[in-house]
Parts: structure tokens; sequence; C-alpha cells
């Protein structure tokens, strides 16, 4: 897929092009790649720390560059992903809860960090660019960079299920936990998070299509949250050779969204015209092709990333028009 999109978007005519400069460029040339880094990362509920931007955003900005890299083959790109994997592969040690907001919400934190981080380092491990010359991922940094996501999966993404909320929060720990298991080569994580998100599902969209989280928690972004990490997770099934969560319980993803084309034409318990669509639309739509998603993928597109830097964006560049490989 990268080998497609880069040689599109390599065209300066194309939509492709357009939506690389409008998102994944943009974000580059506005987030300065750090060079300090945070060993102890503070967190809280209901509002983003100076700590988790740096958490989540360097994550997001680490992924950014290395779409920059994959379509370009520029080396400098490639140094700065590996600059930002082994900052917090070298320094990061633990995540802590502010005062005022109970520690379970460092597990949803690494729960959204970590498929950011997994996300670049894939690309910058496995992928060849064109002009034949590989990122120089080395067996230190894919050791660091195991044992970072590993604290991040045995400390804090393995205990969201402690919480029993089977909400939006196992939605991410399954996603995360998929995303892991590919990196790591390990078939058990992989298939754990798997089994999270197919059981997890009814109870976050109903047999019907209505998402439950919408009139729970009165708000069009929680819901979301679950639409877009069952979308995550479906497409790295997909490119795993199999479609469980594209097709589990009765293809619910789909009914999931139709209800969303719903509540954005304000015709559902929350009125959500006008407010943001989260970049896993593009994902969905890929796959499904419904109206009902294309509707609602125009609503936003092209998507950079999520105000709250909770989910991988730059989804109108990378999937939008795209061939089902």
């Amino acid at each position: 897929m990268l080998d497609y999109i880069g040689a599109q978007a390599n065209d300066n005519t194309t939509s492709r092009y357009a939506d690389y400069s409008a998102t994944v460029l943009d974000y580059c040339n506005n987030n300065p790649v750090p060079t300090t880094w945070i060993s102890v990362v503070h967190v809280a509920s209901g509002t983003t720390t100076p700590d988790e931007k740096r958490f989540k955003g360097d994550g997001l900005l680490a992924y950014a560059l290395a779409l920059r890299w994959a379509k370009t083959g520029t080396a400098t790109y490639a140094t700065q992903v590996k600059q930002i994997l082994d900052g917090w592969s070298n320094n990061f040690s633990s995540i802590t809860n502010d005062s005022g907001t109970p520690f379970s919400q460092t597990y949803l934190e690494a729960s959204w960090a970590a498929p950011n981080f997994v996300a670049a380092a894939e690309i910058i491990k496995y992928y060849v660019p064109a002009n034949g010359v590989g990122g120089g991922w080395t067996s230190t940094e894919d050791t660091n960079f195991t044992n970072f996501l590993n604290n991040l999966k045995n400390n804090y993404i393995n205990h969201v299920a402690d919480m029993g909320y089977h909400n939006n929060w196992d939605i991410s720990e399954g996603y995360a936990k998929m995303a892991i298991g590919v990196f790591l080569n390990s078939s058990s994580v992989y298939q754990s998070g798997e089994d999270i998100l197919t059981s997890t599902e009814p109870s976050v969209i109903a047999a019907d299509g209505t998402d439950v989280e919408l009139c729970v928690r009165s708000d069009c972004h929680h819901f979301q949250y679950s639409l877009t990490g069952l979308s995550y997770g479906a497409t790295i099934s997909a490119i795993q050779g199999d479609n469980v969560i594209y097709g589990a319980n009765g293809g619910r993803l789909s009914l999931g969204y139709d209800y969303m084309r719903k509540a954005y034409n304000n015709q559902e318990c929350i009125p959500c015209s006008g407010q943001y669509v989260y970049p896993g639309v593009e994902v969905a739509y890929r796959h499904y092709q419904t109206a009902n998603l294309s509707s609602l993928r125009a609503i936003g597109a092209p998507y950079e990333i999520p105000s709250d830097i909770t989910f991988l964006g730059f989804t109108t560049y990378t999937h939008y028009n795209v061939p089902l490989f």
C-alpha cells in the first residue's frame, strides 16, 4: 500500500499529493522533532496534560515522518523517526496519574499511545522505499523498542480489562494488543487483542447498529473511540489475511457507522451535526464502501489527526481510494 500511495503522491498534480500535503506534510512542518524525553509521563482524565501531548503526539509525529520517508526515501526522515522511537525507548520508565485522576487513566493512555509508535516502527523496520535504501533499524533499536512496548503492555494496557467497563476502553486495549502483537511477532498477544475486540463489540454496538455510548456518554466522540478502534483493529486483521473483525457479529461495525450517520443527521439521542468525525471513518469506508460511510468521510476529509491526539490520522492519504490488495 505504501508503494501505491507514495507513487501517486510523488506526482504533485494528483489528489493523493494534495491529501499528503494537507495532512502528513502539514503535521511534519508544524511539529518539530523533539530532542528531550520524558521518563515519567503524567496523565489526567478529562484533559490533555503537556506530558500526554508529548507522549501521544510524538508517536503520531514519528508515524507522519515514517510516511514522509516512505514517499520520498529521504534518509533524514528515517533518522528523525528513529530519533523519536529511540528517545522514548531509552528514556521512558512509567506513567502516573495527576491528583484527582484515578490511576486507571494510565491504562487508557498507554492503549492510545502504543499503536501510534508501533505504526512508525513497522514502517521504519520493514519498508524499503523506491530508492532501495531501508531505514537502518538495528537489532539494538529493536530490542529497546520491544522492551518499551512490553512495559506499556504488561504494566498498563493489560489492566484495562480489570476495570470491567466493556466499552471504548476495552476496544482501545484490544486494538493496542493487536498492533503490539504484530510487531512482537506474538500470535498470543495478537489473538488476545482480536478476541477482546470481537467480544466487546456487542457491548458498544447493539444488534440494530445503535452506538450504545452515544446516549450513555451524551457526547459525539466516545462512541467514535469504539468505532475507530474497531476499524483500526479490523484493518490490522485484514493485513494478516483474515477479515474476522470486519465480519464479526453480523458485520456490526458497518451498522455502527450507519447509526453514526443518523446521529450526524440529528436523528438520534444526541445531535452530532457539525461535530468532529474521527479518521477511522476512512479505514472503514475503504472496506465497506457504503453510502453512509461515503457521506460521513466527506464531512472532515482530508483527515490529519484527532485534536485529542488519541488515534492515528492521515487516513485520507493512506486509505481513501486505495484498492483492497
